[in-house]
């Protein structure tokens, strides 16, 4: 009996060399694989993690630049965070935070290139749209109204519609176009909520071109 079961072991054993001496080395490479992959992604989630830290600190330190009167020394931290972290999120607050600083003090060529870097190199819809909408109003204000409709033109986060009908009804006023005007003031208040406070400015924009805002919500 003894002697049958160390048979049935030895084949069982014979069989199992068999087996690893056929396919071991796929399966040692394919572990090695899996655990790689798995060491990989560890490590990528930490470098991500170190990259979103590292950038909310420089983040940080952007703040309190832009808090100064050194518009150079803002678009040098700019400069630094673009290289470093331009794929994170916080890179793309900085350019609106540093083109809302550098325009209040009448930096506007350094005002519009943060806005336009996001413009086109942002990756989250939201920022992009808010980018492209400020980057709109510098651009009615330097009469380059052009170049404004254009920036206008891209695609834009669903939620900003009524605010770029209303910029582009700003654009087509001040060029003396007074139906294009009209038609997107009018887009705008539909899209608008009936009690924002927004509205009412819409309905104004509208009232000095001499249209009812009643008609809008036809």
């Amino acid at each position: 009996m003894a002697n049958h079961l160390d048979l049935e072991e030895q084949e069982q054993l014979d069989q199992l060399k068999h087996f690893w001496k056929q396919y071991g080395n796929a399966i040692t490479w394919c572990l090695i694989a899996v655990l790689g992959a798995f060491a990989a992604w560890n490590g990528y989630q930490y470098w991500q993690r170190s990259q979103a830290a590292q950038a909310a600190a420089m983040f940080d330190e952007i703040e309190k630049v832009a808090r100064g009167s050194d518009p150079a020394k803002l678009d040098r931290a700019f400069g630094e965070m673009k290289d470093r972290f331009g794929s994170t999120t916080y890179a793309q607050q900085a350019a609106l935070l540093v083109a809302k600083s550098q325009y209040e003090i009448g930096q506007l060529d350094s005002a519009k290139a943060a806005l336009g870097w996001v413009a086109e190199k942002g990756g989250d819809k939201g920022y992009v749209s808010i980018a492209r909408l400020r980057l709109a109003a510098i651009l009615l204000d330097a009469k380059a109204y052009d170049e404004a409709l254009k920036v206008l033109d891209a695609d834009l986060n669903e939620g900003f519609s009524a605010l770029r009908a209303d910029r582009r009804g700003d654009i087509y006023a001040a060029q003396g176009k007074k139906a294009e005007a009209k038609e997107q003031y009018q887009m705008a208040y539909k899209t608008l909520e009936e009690r924002s406070d927004y509205r009412r400015l819409v309905e104004v924009k509208l009232n000095a071109l001499g249209a009812q805002a009643g008609d809008a919500a036809k």
